[in-house]
């Protein structure tokens, strides 16, 4: 029985092939002179050449077309040719299904330029596309990665709601859900399925929080929805999150845990995805006017310097006195940081990822422990080159007094979260955690424009198709 083979293995091991009869599938990229097949599988960005055989009846000549899927059987042979190192001489050729020209002309697989937004038109289709099958392995090898370092680190991965009653932030719009029908109003919600409401969740940190003060490091990953009417290309509705909390860690051990998790990624794609990354190099710069090597500069910088680490008040000093720079956004200790404001702290003034600490608790979540001062909580972000936050955290608020009084300030419900509260009566300790923005990562690492375009289906103000 002859034994089938992936591209990426015929390729990566080719010289230890040559004159063996393999099993290939795939699909079919380009058709030339009659004889050469270009054949893809997805395995890796490179293609495998297929040699036909000159007594191939005409009649599967005329089915072979581009997207076509096949099925050969051949012999390895070293390539005359300097594209490839070897080729594969058919001897047995199957067609799947084949793609009829007209049909094609109509879809991306067209074999030529297609803009981002007339890719997500056809989301079915564009993991067909090297551009798209790039971004997708990338985005395989940086989860896998994730989990790989919490394992390695003594962390236990934990599968927190995606239903909730509450608002972990207690800001921005969630999706309600019921069984009930809304065009009867009001909604009787002792007759709905859970007997109160409902919503998707916007995170899992306060119930990894608790899982925490029992396992000591866990973390979640997983989905999260947010119903503001977003549309930008930073914002997706529906979103992946990664968020760990550790107990007995205050807010230094927390940032020094974010900076050595993303250099960890970031190092790990770099040595795992680099075909990838040399792809979407190469078309960075040929579409969008990147300069060359843009793209593994850039994440070589995450890795080159520790990142600088600077207090809210300090950055706001830094931007307050910066008269040559005209902000949108004028600065006041007291606001949040804007986009422009975080991209001019990293871009422009330290040139490498900043981490912003302490900030005025008038800005943040109700969970954040409050300094000595009683203005600032133990809060801290780190802000990444071109896209600002990436990450979000802080140490949280064990004591059971004070965290009370905060969600009193903050109007946060406090019998719904009585179990939240109710942690910090058994043996509460100081707890730290951040989130992370999975598809902003990913979006970073692969230089996209666009947040759309680094998940399979994008969830979008009026968008929920596919």
């Amino acid at each position: 029985m002859v034994r089938k083979y992936s591209v990426k293995e015929l390729l990566n091991k080719g010289k230890f092939f040559i004159n063996q009869k393999v099993l290939v599938e795939g699909w079919i990229r380009s058709f030339r002179s009659s004889i050469f097949i270009i054949l893809n599988d997805g395995s890796t960005i490179k293609n495998l050449q297929i040699i036909l055989s000159k007594k191939l009846d005409k009649i599967i000549i005329k089915k072979i077309t581009i997207g076509s899927s096949i099925r050969v059987i051949g012999i390895v042979k070293k390539s005359i040719g300097k594209k490839q190192y070897i080729e594969l001489q058919s001897l047995d050729i199957t067609i799947y299904e084949s793609v009829n020209p007209e049909i094609l002309q109509k879809s991306i697989l067209q074999p030529k330029k297609h803009s981002f937004k007339k890719l997500r038109e056809q989301a079915h289709l564009r993991f067909r596309t090297n551009i798209f099958s790039c971004i997708m392995r990338i985005r395989h090898h940086v989860a896998f990665c994730i989990h790989k370092y919490f394992h390695e680190h003594g962390f236990f991965y934990l599968h927190t709601p995606i239903i909730t009653t509450s608002n972990c932030e207690g800001t921005g719009k969630m999706f309600q859900i019921t069984t009930m029908d809304f065009k009867n109003k009001p909604i009787d919600y002792e007759k709905d399925f859970f007997k109160c409401k409902t919503y998707l969740s916007v995170s899992g940190q306060l119930e990894a929080e608790t899982a925490s003060l029992g396992l000591g490091k866990v973390y979640t990953f997983g989905p999260v929805f947010r119903a503001e009417n977003s549309n930008t290309s930073r914002h997706l509705s529906e979103f992946w999150m990664i968020e760990p909390e550790i107990a007995f860690y205050h807010l230094e051990e927390n940032i020094n845990l974010a900076e050595d998790f993303l250099k960890f990624i970031i190092k790990y794609i770099i040595e795992n995805s680099i075909e990838d990354l040399v792809f979407l190099n190469q078309y960075l710069e040929k579409w969008n006017e990147k300069k060359k090597n843009y793209l593994l500069e850039k994440l070589e910088l995450i890795l080159k310097f520790p990142f600088k680490k600077i207090s809210y008040t300090e950055a706001v000093k830094i931007l307050d006195q910066e008269k040559n720079v005209k902000f949108l956004h004028p600065i006041t200790w007291g606001m949040d940081l804007q986009s422009e404001h975080e991209q001019y702290l990293v871009d422009k003034y330290f040139k490498i990822p900043v981490i912003v600490f302490d900030y005025p608790c008038s800005i943040k979540a109700f969970y954040m422990r409050i300094n000595d001062d009683g203005k600032t909580v133990r809060a801290m972000d780190v802000l990444f080159p071109e896209i600002g936050e990436i990450i979000g955290g802080s140490q949280r608020e064990e004591r059971y007094d004070i965290l009370l009084k905060r969600m009193k300030d903050t109007n946060t419900d406090e019998n719904k979260l009585w179990w939240y509260l109710d942690t910090r009566r058994f043996g509460s300790v100081p707890h730290s955690g951040f989130g992370l923005g999975f598809d902003r990562l990913v979006q970073f690492i692969t230089g996209m424009n666009n947040i759309r375009d680094v998940i399979p289906f994008p969830r979008t103000p009026n968008n929920a198709e596919f």
